[in-house]
């Protein structure tokens, strides 16, 4: 199931698609090569963004939280590939404990949590869910909506002087953390001792930025482009940063004005290149965090500027009540994709280096140039036939397992960025 295109097989995109099939080997052994230097984190999820003239992430999770979305005929492929990913950072795991978010009441959360626990029984591990829950001081057992039970536990310190994260009658060799960490890392997965922590803690969008990411990709982006001879804008959004803003008390505005103005002029010249008989626009949203919250569509300068009350007041804030100071100015990439007559992106979910399936994230209340992490949205697993690890090199560059192997190199792309950069975070 790929959704209609609006945009004719033509141009700069399916020109891509086909370098990207006519190169398959070498875009291979190139990810291998980059593997060899870098560790991929234990899991991810890229949003991406196919303009009909570019393919390029617009985000990169690294605690994805909807593996219930994904089509279940690849739940082989994620034990697989998260068998490869325990076997590489703890080879002698047998118990292992997930931490999730605080949402006891979202239950399409809860149940990503009881389908990531399922596939990590599947490696061979004892898996139990600890709680950081003030109110769960007991085993709690949650019934969720298709018919599955989810038991959360209240996590304990265990050992001599509490130097371990556990439960009771439960002593993991890892922690799975599928939290993230906005609000900082709690007292409880402070300084533990001899356990595997998965992410690592420096994953948390206490420490992380958006801007970070995208200029790790840049680099990876620009190295992939040479290796393929394309212009590396084509998988690329640009971006800017401004960092010191309150929407608030209206400080910064400038620098937020001054920022979207440049990023605007580089865009334009790049469409005039291209022929891109379309409007500029830039998405500005906060540099740390997730949900959908505190991101804004601009098409000129002047929106940012005296921004009313209700603007302010969502700009201000995200998860975990965190107040917003920084801002990314990324590109604003449209997508042409729609399924069930609504507007819909790509999300690429990934394992250890590999490719473990996607959905597609559709929202009828929004448009083109929008946000579409936001109410009235759904989500529709992709139905490819095969992996995006498959191209089929007999059907022309826009047959399914084509546009889906252009989508998972591209979100291997944005996943060997976060690899460089949890590296230079750890480093700092």
């Amino acid at each position: 199931m790929v959704p209609h295109l609006t945009t004719a097989l033509t141009g700069p995109l399916l020109e891509l698609e086909s370098r990207f099939l006519d190169n398959a080997t070498t875009i291979e052994q190139w990810l291998r090569v980059q593997w060899l230097e870098h560790t991929p984190p234990f899991y991810a999820s890229v949003d991406l963004r196919n303009a009909g003239f570019k393919l390029a992430p617009v985000d990169t999770n690294l605690f994805p939280g909807g593996f219930n979305n994904l089509n279940p005929a690849f739940l082989p492929l994620c034990v697989q590939a998260a068998m490869s990913a325990i076997e590489k950072i703890c080879p002698e795991a047998r118990n292992l404990l997930l931490v999730p978010e605080n949402h006891t009441r979202n239950q399409f959360y809860l149940q990503n949590v009881a389908r990531l626990a399922t596939i990590l029984q599947h490696t061979g591990l004892n898996v139990r869910v600890g709680s950081l829950l003030p109110e769960i001081t007991e085993p709690t057992v949650l019934d969720l909506p298709d018919g599955q039970k989810l038991t959360l536990e209240p996590l304990r310190r265990l050992g001599i002087g509490g130097r371990r994260l556990g439960l009771d009658g439960f002593d993991p060799c890892a922690v799975l953390l599928n939290n993230d960490l906005s609000a900082g890392v709690p007292l409880l997965l402070q300084n533990l001792h001899e356990q595997t922590v998965l992410p690592p803690l420096n994953a948390g969008w206490h420490v992380r930025r958006k801007s970070r990411h995208f200029a790790a990709y840049q680099e990876i982006a620009g190295r992939f482009a040479a290796a393929l001879g394309i212009d590396p804008w084509l998988i690329n959004p640009d971006f800017g940063v401004c960092g010191e803003i309150n929407f608030q008390e209206r400080t910064g505005e400038e620098c937020l004005a001054a920022n979207v103005d440049m990023l605007l002029q580089r865009i334009r010249m790049h469409y005039k290149q291209y022929g891109i008989d379309s409007k500029p626009f830039v998405i500005v949203k906060a540099d740390a965090g997730t949900y959908g919250m505190g991101i804004m569509t601009v098409y000129d300068a002047a929106e940012v500027r005296g921004l009313n009350r209700k603007q302010r007041n969502k700009m201000s804030v995200v998860k975990e009540g965190v107040q917003v100071t920084e801002v990314i100015i990324q590109e604003g990439v449209p997508t042409f994709e729609t399924v069930d007559e609504g507007t819909a992106e790509p999300v690429v979910y990934m394992i250890d280096r590999y490719v473990v399936g996607g959905f597609y994230r559709v929202n009828t209340a929004r448009g083109i140039d929008e946000n579409l992490n936001a109410p009235g949205m759904h989500f529709k697993p992709l139905a490819f036939g095969t992996s995006c690890s498959l191209p089929d090199g007999s059907l022309g560059p826009d047959a399914p397992p084509n546009r889906f192997y252009a989508y998972g190199v591209v979100a291997r792309l944005a996943l060997l960025a976060a690899a460089l950069e949890l590296e230079r975070s750890a480093a700092e």
